[in-house]
């Protein structure tokens, strides 16, 4: 399992010096400046290369750029409206230029309008510290009250409607704008940021798509993709929903082992793969990471390794991003199975055969709470769990690869 990191570039707190400190041994990154839907140059790429590859001395960093996340699929793609057949083509050409740049792995997404989904970005702790959470009532007084959506009344029961009326009805106009802007967060350092005229635009045009016209679309965008990647050597792979079920509307497609297994079926190609979050998909009670691992391990080309707490068992619900080891999700259990896919590649000859992983999100803890890095990419909370999955492979290791 090799330890990567999340990098947003040169204006990241979190350094490429810290990085190193850490211990990890490659960089997960993208080039965020470049607008969705155009041809990431590989001037662009030498670029990024050149600045992950030096520390603040000027000393060799020994960091290599192993995982492209993400290199985003346009809304127009997902809608196949409007230039979409371009942005296609400029996605083929980005893949050529990552190959020759020698970056082999390329994470994405499908989800519509939002690339995840949180409710405040700054939890308070017990302990303290600060983490991410997702609270499904106050997600459902942003769409009722603040976005107010059309027919969302529709999607939640009469108790939940009564309380995010009290809880609106509470709120000052501050609290009513932190809300907003914490849902239409989206992805940090991402080159799209929607204001809620944006998200109403968007959620319009996806009124009348169905989940089986997304996936459609999903594979439409593969069978365009998945062969150049495969002719030149890389893997895709795809991020799960965040949260894994539905919001505001919009189709779900890649938020249970059974829709991973039929998108992996209808483009039945090695360069179509899975990046398995186990935050994103162990926020639903019935997503069994550890099976997921050795039923679809083949197909799995990265690895999010992280953990929710959930308040509630049902399909959807409250969740905050606990400590690595700290949630609902059995990482030791995870982490056996990823160890044993593994295995399992090397004894095929799989050039592969090692996983690139990171510690996904973190707990904001002591000089991270004045540090104010990307939310949920704290340095010293990443550290920690870094720490945390290390000792695990190491306890692990010696007997599931010999």
């Amino acid at each position: 399992m090799k330890q990567t990191w999340r990098w947003f570039g040169p204006n990241d707190l979190v350094s490429i010096d810290a990085v190193r400190q850490a211990g990890a041994t490659g960089i997960v990154t993208a080039l965020h400046h470049v607008p969705t839907g155009t041809v990431w140059t590989p001037e662009e790429i030498a670029r990024r290369q050149a600045e992950l590859a030096r520390m603040s001395d000027g000393s060799a960093s020994t960091l290599t750029w192993d995982v492209v996340e993400s290199l985003p699929v346009s809304e127009d793609i997902k809608k196949q409206q409007g230039d979409w057949k371009a942005h296609l083509a400029a996605y083929r050409e980005s893949l050529r230029n990552l190959a020759a740049a020698g970056i082999e792995t390329i994470c994405y997404n499908f989800m519509p309008v939002l690339d995840w989904t949180r409710t405040d970005l700054a939890w308070r702790l017990p302990s303290g510290g600060t983490c991410m959470r997702f609270d499904l009532t106050d997600f459902a007084t942003f769409d009722l009250h603040i976005l107010q959506r059309p027919g969302a009344a529709e999607d939640y029961d009469e108790a939940l409607r009564d309380s995010c009326a009290r809880r609106f009805a509470a709120m000052s106009e501050a609290a009513k704008d932190q809300l907003a802007g914490n849902v239409v967060f989206g992805l940090p350092g991402a080159a799209e940021h929607f204001t809620l005229d944006d998200v109403r635009a968007h959620l319009a045009q996806y009124a009348a798509m169905s989940e089986d016209t997304l996936r459609t679309h999903l594979v439409d965008f593969l069978s365009e993709v998945a062969p150049t990647a495969e002719a030149l050597g890389l893997r895709l792979c795809c991020h799960p929903d965040d949260p894994p079920f539905p919001l505001l509307g919009l189709p779900r497609i890649m938020s249970t082992e059974a829709q991973y297994a039929r998108v992996m079926q209808a483009v039945d190609s090695p360069a179509s793969g899975i990046t398995l979050c186990s935050g994103s998909l162990g926020a639903r009670p019935d997503n069994d990471l550890p099976g997921m691992m050795d039923r679809l391990g083949s197909r799995v080309h990265f690895l999010h390794l992280r953990n929710t707490r959930r308040d509630t068992e049902a399909i959807r619900g409250s969740f905050y991003e606990a400590e690595h080891l700290g949630g609902d999700t059995d990482m030791v259990a995870l982490i056996a199975a990823v160890l044993s896919e593994e295995k399992r590649r090397k004894a095929a000859g799989r050039a592969d055969w090692s996983i690139p992983f990171r510690p996904d999100h973190g707990q904001d803890i002591l000089d991270d709470l004045t540090r104010r890095a990307q939310p949920g990419y704290p340095a010293i909370g990443r550290l920690k769990g870094l720490a945390e999955l290390r000792g695990v492979i190491s306890a692990l290791g010696a007997e599931h690869l010999g």
